[in-house]
């Protein structure tokens, strides 16, 4: 097996995994002193589950009372409003609702409203079907809701890029396209066999996701947790539906799911999802039509006018459940090892607290390091709606997507940073090219052009 090219001949923590979870357990452990990489095997970061959601910040009112979770998700919530303005994060704050459209989900909203004052979330309040109108106008009548104020929307993408980009120009390095196939643990270190070849660390935290029970299972000899995707269909309406809401429109839960969100994005678009749908296949998350006719059907029935607004794009995602509700942490002191699994829907807002955790599970197990005296901060260029964006600006040159106004030096200068793009996925996620009403059909041929020599696949394999 060839030798792996790294900057450490052993490095103090290896995460594995490169979706939300692993790239911000990689900042913080970074911003500590630590050496850190990160083996992801896809060719960008978030190519698993990450890279499919709903984009919400969530306050963690209906978190499981003293969780873990709920822990997690309010540390993550605190820390990405702290770090938003350096890192140049957007936040688009609507709210959130949890509406009542019959008496028996009206029966819930004490419960409900009992739950979110219990994990701290003061401001939380019931509102009647009226006061729901004023607030939301173009919204099918209902017989009440909670209203939680600090439920917002975040751009999901640019956020854990810019945890990984700090990570990396503070010293810690990126393994792309590489997978860990074993490894041992011996003299204070592991010994770890990857597709790229060989690497030593005193550290192992595993940030696998959909095939973290099975990285483990590698590792340790067994697991203690199994994983079972959770497939989530997504539609997402064209960007005029934008004026017809403003607030999160949550469902009252199940025992099984959170339920369907209707929401707008930091794009200017309005999303209706996810769906919960079991499977075993832990890749490929397939849409159906029947299955997103009646998302659409189901959004149109909160918001009657969505019927004559088109749909710009679908897609589903897989999130990593388990056999159980809650997120599954396995501490082994004597070898050395931390995994953060079973991290489902509430990933992106809990990534941030998962890592504050991470740092503390490892310094108890013995990691000595010490934080940086003054961290490089680098800021990420804005795609979302909230702020000025290249298009806008003087001598912004050609612009190559129309739908979504990407330029053509916004293209060529995410190949220019510390983590550029490893495959069309990830470009796209970066720029919002070939994203729009048209999904690439007229400025596929261009952003080949541009990308051309630098993805893999490339482009013309990837369609």
């Amino acid at each position: 097996m060839p030798e792996l090219a790294v900057k450490s001949n052993c490095y103090d923590v290896a995460i594995v995994g490169g979706g939300v979870v692993g790239c911000a357990v990689a900042r913080r452990l970074t911003l500590d002193g630590a050496r850190v990489v990160l083996i992801e095997k896809g060719a960008d970061i978030l190519s698993g589950a990450s890279k499919a959601n709903s984009a919400l910040l969530h306050t963690g009112f209906d978190a499981p009372a003293g969780s873990l979770e709920l822990q997690c998700m309010q540390a993550g919530y605190a820390e990405y409003l702290a770090i938003r303005a350096e890192l140049n994060l957007p936040l688009l704050e609507t709210g959130g609702m949890v509406i009542a459209w019959n008496e028996e989900q009206l029966s819930k909203l004490d419960g409900i409203l009992a739950q979110a004052h219990g994990n701290g979330v003061g401001d939380a309040v019931l509102v009647d079907g009226a006061a729901v109108a004023a607030r939301e106008p173009h919204l099918a009548p209902s017989l009440g809701a909670v209203l939680v104020p600090g439920e917002h929307v975040i751009d999901p993408w640019s956020a854990p890029l810019a945890y990984l980009t700090q990570a990396v120009v503070n010293g810690a390095e990126f393994l792309r396209s590489t997978e860990v196939i074993g490894g041992r643990f011996a003299d204070d270190e592991w010994a770890l066999d990857t597709s790229s070849g060989p690497l030593r660390a005193r550290f192992v935290v595993n940030c696998a996701g959909l095939f973290g029970d099975r990285l483990e299972a590698s590792l340790l000899g067994d697991a203690h947790f199994s994983i079972k995707p959770r497939k989530g269909q997504f539609l997402v309406f064209d960007k005029m539906a934008a004026k017809l809401m403003r607030t999160i429109i949550l469902p009252v839960p199940t025992e099984r799911t959170k339920g369907v969100v209707l929401a707008r994005t930091a794009f200017g678009n309005v999303l209706v999802g996810p769906t919960a749908e079991e499977q075993d296949d832990r890749v490929h998350a397939r849409t159906d039509e029947a299955t997103l006719e009646i998302l659409h059907d189901a959004a149109v029935a909160m918001i009657p006018e969505l019927a004559d607004v088109p749909v710009n794009a679908i897609y589903a995602g897989l999130r990593p459940a388990s056999e159980q509700k809650h997120y599954r942490i396995r501490r082994e002191d004597g070898r050395q090892f931390l995994t953060l699994g079973g991290i489902r829907s509430t990933g992106l807002t809990a990534a941030l607290g998962l890592a504050q955790f991470a740092a503390g599970e490892l310094r108890a197990m013995g990691l000595e390091i010490s934080a940086l005296a003054e961290p490089v901060v680098k800021p990420m260029p804005n795609i979302s709606e909230m702020a000025p964006r290249d298009w806008q600006a003087e001598n912004h040159g050609t612009i190559i997507c129309h739908c979504e106004l990407v330029t053509e030096r916004e293209i060529a200068a995410t190949f220019d940073t510390a983590v550029p793009p490893g495959d069309l996925g990830g470009l796209k996620r970066r720029t919002r090219a070939c994203m729009g009403r048209c999904q690439g059909f007229y400025c596929s041929a261009n952003v080949a052009r541009l990308s051309e020599g630098r993805l893999d696949p490339p482009m013309a394999a990837a369609s």
